[in-house]
């Protein structure tokens, strides 16, 4: 199960600031059961905006952690808000088959 969403930097912050916030959180949430590793990319041609990937065992992992973060990620997570702009842009299951060219299968 992928969580997904965007992140904007808003001025006076860089991606560089929000992306240290974002490791130091990750270690955190990728002790929680279900917990399967994150992604931060910055978009082509906006270097303030960012597309972040939670990937996790399952929703139901994700939820049990999300109802119960560690206080720690919580007060991670508070700091950054003045900073950025977050937007959900879903959850999303595994896909059911991965199409790769043939040298890559």
């Amino acid at each position: 199960m992928h969580y997904i969403f965007e992140v904007h930097i808003k001025p006076g912050y860089s991606a560089e600031e929000y992306a240290a916030s974002w490791v130091e959180v990750s270690q955190h949430i990728q002790q929680a059961q279900g917990a399967q590793g994150t992604r931060l990319h910055r978009k082509i041609g906006d270097p303030n905006v960012l597309l972040a990937i939670a990937t996790w065992e399952s929703k139901s992992a994700r939820d049990a952690m999300e109802s119960s973060p560690p206080a720690i990620v919580n007060e991670l997570i508070k700091r950054q808000i003045p900073y950025v702009d977050i937007r959900l842009i879903g959850e999303f299951d595994a896909p059911e088959w991965v199409v790769l060219p043939p040298e890559q299968a």
